[in-house]
């Protein structure tokens, strides 16, 4: 039914000017024009064909999972590097079967870094 359906990231956030902050100038996504652009409350971004979709809530930062993963194959490496130098901030985490080489973890030929945004929403970044 939903197999071939496009879906949507959904973050809460409580502060939507650092948001706009980050994911527009830190991780680089286009804003998309939905026709309410200057709703305070909400914006919607373009990540490849997908879409992340950030809004204000008072529930914001309580996940403790993953909230979105991109599989950034072969541009991992430039990729990590460019969120370094734009300043943020990765985690590290201590998980069976991984090892770490500073902030990114590496099972095999497979590479993960997670960092958070402003509110502590947790973002992935792999190599697959």
């Amino acid at each position: 039914m939903l197999a071939d359906m496009d879906a949507t990231a959904t973050v809460g956030v409580r502060d939507m000017a650092a948001a706009r902050e980050f994911y527009g100038n830190v991780l680089g996504l286009a804003p998309v024009d939905t026709g309410d652009a200057g709703d305070a409350d909400m914006a919607l971004y373009r990540s490849g064909n997908t879409r992340v979709f950030v809004y204000r809530s008072e529930y914001a930062g309580t996940n403790q999972a993953t909230a979105i993963t991109w599989d950034v194959g072969d541009k991992f490496d430039d990729i990590v590097a460019a969120l370094q130098a734009k300043g943020a901030r990765f985690e590290h985490y201590d998980m069976d079967g991984m090892r770490r080489e500073g902030d990114v973890h590496r099972a095999g030929d497979f590479k993960v870094a997670w960092l958070k945004d402003p509110e502590g929403n947790i973002l992935s970044i792999n190599s697959a």
